[in-house]
């Protein structure tokens, strides 16, 4: 079986990755996207409260998630409600997982 040509990624994408493999570096980060993963959508105060942490603290996380396109939200009158903004996001997370679980 050959293999096709290994070709490096330019500078710029690298950065781009790096740069997500960053964010996603933070435990917290983290479990909010796995509390995310159990339902199709959460408001900051479900997160807080199912973290024990404060809403300043999550929504500031939120922020960081919604920047490196990992989560995104929708208003519903005054509420604003998260969701994991697409299934790359889902495989991300259970390869990860897949990968911290592997003996």
């Amino acid at each position: 079986m050959t293999s096709a040509p290994m070709k490096c990624i330019d500078q710029d994408t690298a950065q781009h990755l790096a740069d997500l493999f960053k964010t996603l570096g933070d435990p917290t980060r983290i479990k909010i996207l796995s509390l995310l993963t159990m339902a199709e959508e959460l408001r900051v105060y479900d997160i807080a409260d199912g973290l024990d942490m404060g809403q300043s603290a999550i929504s500031h996380q939120l922020r960081v998630l919604r920047t490196a396109r990992l989560v995104k939200f929708r208003r519903d009158g005054k509420e604003v409600l998260y969701s994991i903004d697409d299934d790359h996001v889902l495989k991300l997370l259970s390869q990860g997982l897949e990968h911290v679980q592997h003996a």
